[in-house]
């Protein structure tokens, strides 16, 4: 018993030890990454942001909203105070819901994180985010043009926690609340990673999310619900999974739905949205993630 154990043990350690040299630069460099924008270009981004509110550019600025939403390092909690403050300074609900959207599901530090899947896999996490603000928006300019979408009368103007007057010593706090923050899930999606490598058999992911390609994107943006806790720690998973044989289509569902029902994620749109909307948002949700998995695999 001893030694079966023991074989296992180095079994997993090896996965482990594999998955950890493939990904662990891409984690070092998206918090660098992530810190360096947060504590030097944040407020840049987001004044850029107000500064389109008081331009007439129409579907562009909806497009220009999704883009900034990307490029802000900002997480849910924090994009939705920064978004009250511009829906206060007469921001359209249309922008904002781009804006919110692509931020939900992506930021500098996840599309860096991403590129340990490879080139053509970070692409289309970044086309389909895009997409999904843009698409997010045009819905709202179409069906809540004169009416208000979103509630934001409980949040009040967002509090910087960099406020170190030593620029270094500001960029190296931020990092140090990155690393904290995501450190526990990345090794734990390792982790997680190692066990399905060793355990279970790659016909087996092959069939869920591979040959049956439509079923495989609904199991993708199924799965993508309960098992999404931190963008780092899906990208083991993800890099596992595709390796084994998951179909691009169905990591793109899995890659939407994740982020954007993410729980605590879920807990910040519920109180700016109310029940009514906040079910049309996770409907939303679904049918854009499996249209556009279905998208890729017809593509590629």
């Amino acid at each position: 018993m001893a030694d079966v154990l023991q074989r296992e043990a180095v079994y997993l350690w090896y996965y482990f030890s594999v998955q950890l040299e493939q990904i662990f630069q891409y984690w070092v460099l998206g918090m660098a990454l992530g810190s360096f924008i947060s504590v030097f270009f944040k407020e840049h981004i987001h004044n850029a942001f107000h500064f389109l509110s008081g331009k007439k550019l129409g579907g562009i600025g909806i497009v220009a909203a999704s883009v900034l939403g990307i490029a802000s390092p900002l997480c849910m909690y924090g994009t939705i105070p920064i978004a009250a403050s511009f829906s206060k300074g007469g921001m359209k609900d249309d922008w904002l819901a781009a804006f919110m959207m692509s931020s939900i599901l992506l930021n500098p530090q996840l599309l860096l994180y991403s590129a340990a899947l490879g080139r053509t896999a970070l692409v289309i996490r970044l086309l389909s985010c895009f997409i999904c603000g843009i698409a997010a928006g045009g819905l709202i300019h179409c069906f809540y043009k004169n009416k208000p979408f979103f509630q934001f009368g409980s949040f009040d103007e967002p509090v910087s926690r960099d406020i170190e007057s030593n620029i270094l010593s500001r960029y190296f706090k931020n990092l140090w609340r990155n690393i904290k923050a995501t450190g526990l899930y990345f090794l734990i999606g390792i982790v997680l990673s190692a066990s399905f490598q060793r355990y279970v058999p790659s016909d087996v992911i092959a069939d869920l999310f591979g040959d049956n390609k439509a079923f495989g994107v609904l199991m993708a943006a199924t799965i993508g619900v309960p098992l999404y806790a931190c963008g780092g720690g899906t990208i083991p998973l993800l890099q596992a999974w595709l390796y084994d044989g998951m179909s691009l289509g169905s990591a793109a569902a899995f890659m939407i739905t994740g982020p954007a029902t993410k729980i605590t994620n879920l807990g910040a749109v519920k109180i700016v949205l109310g029940i009514r909307r906040f079910i049309i948002y996770l409907l939303f949700v679904i049918l854009f993630s499996m249209i556009s998995g279905l998208a890729v695999n017809g593509v590629l």
